[in-house]
């Protein structure tokens, strides 16, 4: 099974976000924290999308 792109680049956005997010934090920058926020959402979102892709394409196999 090939590795679905969608949910490895979902994943990785996640944890830039995270780490973003944690940055914002510790600097008390309120526009690092919310594009932190942004990023792990655009992340699951992604992370989501692949899985449905995934679900599909298992469904017509």
């Amino acid at each position: 099974m090939a590795i679905n792109e969608d949910i490895v680049e979902g994943k990785l956005k996640q944890a830039e976000g995270k780490a973003q997010d944690v940055r914002g934090d510790l600097t008390n920058n309120p526009d690092d924290d919310a594009a932190g926020k942004a990023k792990q959402v655009e992340g699951k979102i992604q992370e989501g999308f692949g899985k449905a892709k995934e679900a599909v394409k298992d469904a017509l196999d």
